[in-house]
């Protein structure tokens, strides 16, 4: 897609000085030059350039793509309260949030894909007998697993444990580990996965 300014009404002039304000605080807080968020964006440098000095009335999908590489929708990225969402929905039947489905286990990611995060969430719901086996994340990676409903065996590298409903195990997931439904009936449970 082109990068393209269009003409400046009033009403743009004063949205341009609010988008412009907004792109160098966000992008001096964050430590990025140009170049970062240009890479980041897929925004031209040029174009970014033009934009933090008003000269620029972006269109629709730059701004969202200037948003989305800060981690925002476009109301956030103009600091308008009115324009912007405080809530995000996850719904329970959207497939774009499978991370896995198929007859031993099913993973369903519950933050936000868009988010740039060290933290992620999701449902997990094991078969009987079946297990999820992970090779060692990144280095720092730490796993908080909480049951709702059956009984897992949870190992990381030479550890492990039983967890019942109710139970909640933190472990190293930088090294091998398991989760196991060692139970008769389906395993569920919420796993949140930090990144140091």
């Amino acid at each position: 897609m082109n990068d393209r300014t269009t003409e400046a009404e009033p009403q743009g002039e004063a949205g341009s000085q609010v988008l412009s304000s907004r792109v160098i605080e966000l992008r001096k807080k964050r430590n990025l030059t140009l170049e970062q968020l240009a890479a980041a964006s897929g925004v031209s440098r040029s174009m970014l350039s033009q934009i933090e000095r008003g000269r620029a009335n972006p269109t629709l999908a730059v701004t969202l793509r200037i948003a989305q590489a800060f981690g925002l929708n476009i109301g956030e990225l103009v600091d308008q309260p009115w324009a912007a969402s405080r809530i995000e929905l996850v719904r329970s039947d959207d497939t774009s949030q499978l991370f896995r489905d198929d007859q031993e286990c099913r993973i369903r990611t519950l933050s936000p894909l868009h988010l740039e995060k060290n933290v992620e969430f999701y449902e997990i719901r094991i078969a009987p007998r079946a297990r999820l086996h992970s090779a060692p994340h990144f280095e720092g990676t730490r796993e908080l697993l909480t049951i709702t409903q059956g009984k897992a065996r949870v190992q990381a590298g030479d550890n492990h444990c039983v967890l019942s409903p109710g139970d909640s195990a933190h472990y190293h997931a930088d090294l091998e580990h398991t989760i196991e439904n060692s139970g008769d009936e389906e395993l569920v449970g919420f796993l949140v996965v930090t990144y140091q």
